[in-house]
């Protein structure tokens, strides 16, 4: 049983009349506000560490711990679903607000996990609710365009988060970049408030998690993304140490490199589109690939900067639009259960990204960079691997309706 009747898309005039381009709006505002409290520990590592008296290692367990509670919350939140998504939103983007303030304002390590381990919980849920919620938002003819402009504010917030976090956290130190967040969540939760329509879901409606793993290349492509996301944020969130202890760049320029790379990244997610419709099975093999030796070319360039700066906005510019090509592979595959495939790809994305910030910092700490960008281009190399058994060779045939 498909859940497409609970979330199918309202008739146009109902839809304009249900909050329209004004929600959507006001939820890429909180796409962005959320994506970059994410990743804002990757730039300001060294000091939340030297602050916190942590290691590198463990303070890049402010990526992990948020990841792991994404996880749980992803697989959990179906369960209260079929409330007012309308008030569940709410609730998670007030939580967003109490999470940069308690990590903003934390004394010691063990809240400033807790604040993390709170931007987690939001992280899960929303990402578990935002396609749905989309559909009802904008008629059914908009739903791409509306899912666009959301993937846009994620897009969007990768590129500046880093460079941001590391040009404020100069001026106002790690915890005023951190207590940013706080007047955006405001402004994002009053937004969502006046523009957001109640929107109910039958209790008992939702696809089975343990249908989509039966499904054919399911497993393959779930195990891609996995490796993937393990891989890339393995390297990505030891970033700013690498840059500043073998490359040496001072707090200027390492901002400047990490703009460069997030520009890329706009730039490629922008761009992504077009290749895919030449051939998702061939840009989810090539992408991982360019990716690992990536990884493998800074071993060697590690201590030039114009060829570090290089081989990072290569990496931004496939590494940030890849996940649109694994949410066409959620679309061709799973058709009829992207309610389930979405929760579940959410689940396993976030998993991955704490597993492999969690195995990057116990390498970074026992055996250095090179530790763990070795294993990061071998996780990105299996990830190519199993991306060629997940995608079909050509979009299959489109089905009848969704039935309503």
């Amino acid at each position: 049983m498909t859940t497409h009747a609970a979330i199918a898309p309202l008739p146009d005039d109902a839809a304009q009349a249900e909050g329209g381009w004004s929600a959507v709006f006001a939820l890429t505002l909180c796409v962005a506000t959320l994506i970059a409290s994410e990743f804002m520990p990757v730039s300001l590592l060294t000091p939340i560490a030297a602050d916190l008296r942590l290691s590198e290692g463990l303070a890049g367990q402010a990526i992990s711990i948020s990841g792991l509670f994404a996880v749980i919350t992803s697989l959990a939140v179906g369960r209260v679903a079929h409330v007012d998504r309308r008030a569940l939103l709410l609730g998670l983007t007030g939580l967003m607000g109490v999470s940069g303030l308690l990590v903003a304002l934390a004394p010691n390590a063990p809240l400033f996990m807790v604040g993390r381990a709170l931007i987690g919980v939001v992280i899960g849920g929303f990402w578990s609710l935002s396609a749905a919620t989309v559909m009802r938002l904008v008629p059914g003819k908009d739903v791409p365009r509306a899912l666009a402009v959301l993937n846009g504010g994620n897009a969007l917030a990768t590129m500046i988060a880093a460079p941001l976090g590391s040009y404020l956290g100069q001026f106002i130190g790690w915890r005023g970049a951190f207590f940013l967040v706080v007047p955006l969540a405001l402004a994002t939760f009053t937004w969502q408030w006046l523009s957001m329509p109640t929107m109910r879901v039958p209790a008992g409606a939702s696809s089975s998690v343990l249908g989509v793993l039966k499904r054919p290349r399911a497993k393959a492509g779930l195990l891609g993304m996995a490796l993937l996301f393990a891989g890339q944020f393995s390297l990505f969130t030891y970033l700013r140490p690498f840059l500043e202890q073998v490359v040496h760049l001072n707090a200027s320029a390492l901002s400047f490199v990490l703009l460069a790379m997030g520009v890329a990244g706009l730039a490629g997610t922008a761009l992504i589109g077009r290749v895919i419709g030449k051939g998702l099975r061939r840009v989810l093999i090539a992408a991982p690939l360019l990716m690992a030796a990536t990884a493998l070319a800074l071993l060697v360039a590690g201590a030039s900067p114009p060829a570090t700066a290089i081989l990072l906005m290569g990496w931004g510019l496939v590494g940030t639009a890849l996940p649109v090509a694994w949410w066409t592979w959620l679309a061709r595959t799973l058709p009829e259960d992207t309610d389930a495939g979405g929760g579940l790809m959410v689940a396993v994305i976030q998993l991955a990204i704490t597993l492999g910030a969690a195995g990057g910092g116990l390498l970074f700490d026992a055996g250095g960079y090179r530790a763990t960008f070795a294993a990061s281009a071998i996780l990105l190399a299996a990830a190519a691997i199993a991306g060629a058994s997940s995608a079909p060779r050509s979009p299959p045939t489109p089905r009848g309706a969704h039935a309503t």
